[in-house]
């Protein structure tokens, strides 16, 4: 219980133990940025001294989930772990059927391995990247359909992630044959881990109700959402997170989860659903690909973390911290001048590289060029979340696309406020020098999900503005 005399958000819990990072020169990062192709992701991780390239999976695990890991039973069929992680998925998303999966990508393939196929047509406020590789990998097209503020970094509507309504009414009307369910994000990544809330999801829910479709949450960050529900919507703010979460568990007919985020794990995800038809055509998929439906690729540790981590993630104290750390983040960049998307969000701060870096055409990919300067004058390792990562179209053309940010993601209970201070001077540095920043051109890449293994090269230098 936080004591309302002091202002003061800190840390829930003590350090248990660190791992120590190196630093190496500037030279030294540029030698390293140069054999990876310029790609961050190519980087190893040594190399790296702050590293938010994302917050899935790389959090610090507590002490009561290393206890469970002590407890888990790798009992191939029906463990004792199985069970544990089942309950506590119940306790807060009551789904009739419950596939866990090796990671969130897993339960997306299974999903739209059955759901999707060619003339089919998948609605979302904003699909993420692995989610439209796998709608598109089937044949199906992703259409986003978020807010008109939800592409605007420096409108400061509280939640920005919302469904657009009308928009979604009109695909419904015209296309309702080639919608087999309707997704919803939360928080919508792509667009700045920005909130969606009850108000607009009961909207869907309505709209999916009239043209009989089922809704599935993309519910990886649920904690993060209901905590914004808690302190943005009306009429929320004495309803316990937990609460929240089954409330917008309610609304929907499935859900897919990557357990690396808001469940507080390294590994892990599930899909659920409350259709018995559909479930067991996806529980079979699942035991081709994933394993027997009592671990789904994961070992009994794995369950037993996570099913503690679900329990540890509605924690109003630890949500209050999360949070506000955050938004220090943001708070020290805007203070320094560097344009980032507003209101914060709940998992990372997101610059807009388009405004920061105006002399760079979208095609010149200006958030990682950004997101590479990052890392050669401080070692941040940072996520191009604009032109690279979205701008190749199924059909094969490239677009820029709707925003370029860098998505500067924070790793749950891992990193100090001393840490974040480091990240702010870095990125005030760079951001002062950005008219430095050379535009970047793809040498080399693959026919999806290009951001991970694609291969670059620096443009001509920009000359330092006089």
């Amino acid at each position: 219980m936080r004591d309302s005399r002091f202002h003061t958000v800190i840390e829930p819990f003590r350090i248990h133990s660190i791992e120590p990072v190196r630093l190496i020169s500037r030279s030294e990062r540029q030698a390293r940025l140069d054999e990876a192709g310029w790609n961050l992701f190519a980087l190893h991780g040594d190399d790296v001294l702050i590293d938010l390239l994302t917050d899935s999976g790389t959090g610090a695990l507590s002490n009561e989930q290393w206890a469970a890991i002590q407890r888990g039973n790798e009992g191939y069929a029906g463990s004792p772990s199985w069970f544990r992680f089942r309950d506590a998925v119940h306790e807060l998303f009551p789904f009739k059927h419950v596939i866990p999966t090796h990671q969130g990508r897993a339960a997306e393939k299974i999903l739209f391995g059955v759901v999707g196929g060619s003339g089919k047509v998948i609605p979302n406020n904003t699909h993420f990247d692995t989610t439209r590789a796998h709608v598109e990998f089937s044949g199906a097209e992703g259409v986003d359909l978020v807010v008109p503020e939800g592409l605007d970094p420096r409108n400061r509507h509280p939640f920005k992630g919302n469904v657009d309504i009308p928009a979604l009414s009109r695909l419904l009307a015209s296309r309702a044959e080639d919608v087999p369910l309707v997704m919803v994000t939360i928080t919508n990544n792509s667009g700045g881990g920005q909130p969606v809330s009850l108000a607009n999801l009961r909207a869907v829910r309505e709209l999916c109700d009239e043209y009989d479709k089922p809704l599935f949450l993309d519910a990886c960050r649920f904690a993060e959402n209901a905590w914004f529900i808690k302190t943005r919507e009306p009429g929320y703010v004495n309803v316990a997170v937990a609460d929240i979460v089954r409330e917008m568990a309610a609304l929907a007919d499935g859900m897919t989860m990557s357990a690396k985020k808001d469940p507080l794990a390294n590994i892990g995800g599930w899909l659920a659903m409350n259709d018995d038809a559909l479930a067991s055509e996806c529980r079979n998929l699942a035991i081709l690909t994933e394993g027997f439906p009592t671990y789904g690729g994961l070992a009994g540790r794995d369950l037993d973390a996570i099913a503690v981590g679900l329990r540890e993630s509605v924690d109003e104290d630890y949500l209050r911290y999360r949070i506000a750390s955050t938004a220090y983040l943001g708070e020290g960049l805007e203070r320094a001048g560097v344009p980032v998307v507003v209101p914060f969000g709940g998992h990372a701060i997101f610059i807009d590289a388009r405004e920061l870096l105006p002399h760079l055409p979208a095609l010149q990919y200006p958030g990682h060029a950004l997101a590479c300067a990052l890392y050669v004058e401080g070692g941040i390792r940072s996520c191009e979340i604009g032109t690279v990562m979205f701008g190749m179209g199924a059909d094969g053309v490239e677009r820029p696309a709707p925003m370029d940010l860098v998505r500067l993601a924070i790793p749950r209970r891992t990193y100090t406020h001393n840490h974040l201070d480091y990240v702010i001077e870095v990125v005030t540095y760079v951001a002062r020098n950005s008219d430095q920043i050379a535009g970047l051109e793809i040498v080399e890449q693959p026919e999806r999900l290009r951001h991970f293994s694609a291969r670059f090269a620096p443009l001509r230098k920009v000359e330092t503005a006089a």
